[in-house]
């Protein structure tokens, strides 16, 4: 889980207007949070198979959010690729 001033610093940097909280930027960006903290979590927790559940669920509710992103509006998906920098 994230703190509540990290997430709302990632809310804050990713945010389409001043009350934003549930675009699909945001959701990406607090996905890719709990993702690189579970990742670091499994440096010294290998065995911990539940959590890499989660994590795989995380995934790819993040990927199905960019596929969405993509679809819709392409130019909105290369600024928050780029800005998390997912893609190569």
């Amino acid at each position: 889980m994230l703190a509540r001033e990290h997430k709302k610093a990632v809310i804050d940097q990713f945010r389409t207007h001043a009350t934003d909280t549930g675009s699909p930027e945001v959701q990406i960006a607090i996905l890719s949070e709990r993702i690189g903290g579970l990742t670091e979590h499994f440096k010294t927790h290998q065995k911990d198979h539940a959590s890499r559940r989660g994590l795989l669920m995380l995934v790819s509710k993040r990927r199905s959010l960019l596929d969405y992103l993509k679809k819709y509006d392409s130019e909105r998906y290369q600024v928050v690729i780029q800005k998390l920098g997912i893609r190569k």
